[in-house]
């Protein structure tokens, strides 16, 4: 199933409008975003950098997959109770990075693809 960001938002709202109350505060959404991103950099630094597994630890893929969904959730929240589309936020985004950064990134010597040794 494909959802459009607009899709992905009325979803949250809906949710939270009957199941969840209301939308905690922004102060504790942003917070809560912050936490979410913790854990998510926790898994990161683990699966991918050079820290290892605590014993019993959520690990692998699915934990990461949970995790971003996680930021998705607390975003969309957040977007939504400041009357924000993440639709044109994101177009908006798409289209100062196409102009701002159109051969920028080519010529980033340090992006060039790796040579095997």
């Amino acid at each position: 199933m494909s959802l459009l960001l607009q899709e992905i938002q009325a979803r949250v709202d809906q949710w939270v409008q009957t199941q969840g109350v209301r939308y905690f505060d922004p102060m504790t959404n942003m917070v809560l975003l912050s936490e979410e991103i913790g854990e998510l950099a926790r898994l990161m630094a683990r699966e991918y950098g050079e820290q290892s597994y605590k014993a019993g630890e959520r690990r692998g893929k699915e934990a990461i997959i949970d995790e971003m969904a996680d930021v998705l959730w607390v975003l969309i929240c957040l977007a939504n109770q400041m009357g924000i589309s993440l639709t044109q936020a994101f177009e908006a985004n798409l289209k100062k990075k196409l102009n701002r950064d159109a051969v920028r990134h080519q010529q980033n010597f340090k992006l060039r693809p790796r040579q095997e040794n």
